[in-house]
């Protein structure tokens, strides 16, 4: 079996003493893993840091073995956001819940192009807000993707499309101003940033990504007995703080 595609980056583990098993979320085969003979050593360290764009070539001798890549560096996202802990912090998170909730070997072709659409924000937006609302609006396709998908077309109480305003938390479907205010309390704030008009703001973001995140957490990663990705709890935490030192809490 050979086959060649391009691949992003999501973990890179030790195997033996040089070799590593890396794995990628591939355009056409989905999360798929291999070993890199080399894949160990210091050299190695830069290329295959998550959030990376290779050109990849695998083999195996049948399709359900490990095989083995070898790469080709296309673009390093990752590189490009090491002076900022932030912008570095969502690379991460990204890689990370892609690689807690895929399942293996099944493509996934648009979320591969949103996922790169995502990186290229982080790396060329000129400010925190304008990634920021793609990283929660990834989020969202991600949920999508995987039978969650969120319905914030029209709010679930009056079928009204207008004045949108929460997120019931039982079942992801949008709330108007009108009917949600009484339960306020009980309810997600839904980013005005949505509506596609809205200009993002920190706070706004914040509220994003403690949506997305508790969806995330409910339906795709607790039934499987697994927690939310370190990495992404990190990234949230330093979106937080950024937020507060900018006056958006």
């Amino acid at each position: 079996m050979d086959w060649s595609d391009q691949g992003i980056v999501l973990t890179r583990r030790h195997h033996g003493e040089a070799a590593a098993i890396v794995t990628l979320l591939t355009r056409e085969h989905g999360r798929h893993a291999g070993l890199v003979r080399g894949g160990g050593g210091k050299r190695a360290a830069a290329l295959y840091q998550s959030g990376n764009l290779l050109a990849a070539r695998w083999r195996g001798r049948l399709s359900e073995h490990l095989g083995m890549f070898t790469t080709e560096l296309v673009q390093s996202f990752a590189a490009r956001a090491l002076d900022d802990a932030v912008r570095l912090g969502g690379v991460s998170a990204a890689c990370a819940i892609l690689e807690a909730t895929l399942p293996e070997r099944e493509p996934h072709a648009g979320l591969f192009d949103a996922t790169l659409a995502l990186l290229h924000s982080i790396d060329s937006a000129p400010d925190a807000a304008a990634w920021g609302a793609e990283y929660v609006r990834w989020e969202c396709i991600c949920l999508g993707e995987l039978g969650f998908g969120l319905d914030l077309e029209s709010c679930a109480v009056t079928g009204e499309r207008g004045d949108l305003a929460y997120v019931s938390p039982r079942t992801g479907r949008a709330v108007s101003s009108t009917a949600g205010t009484p339960y306020a309390e009980r309810l997600f704030k839904l980013p005005g940033f949505f509506d596609g008009v809205t200009a993002p703001e920190p706070g706004a973001i914040a509220e994003g990504l403690r949506l997305t995140g508790h969806f995330l957490e409910r339906h795709v990663l607790s039934p499987h007995g697994r927690r939310v990705p370190a990495a992404r709890t990190r990234f949230v935490d330093r979106w937080r703080r950024s937020a507060t030192i900018s006056g958006n809490p």
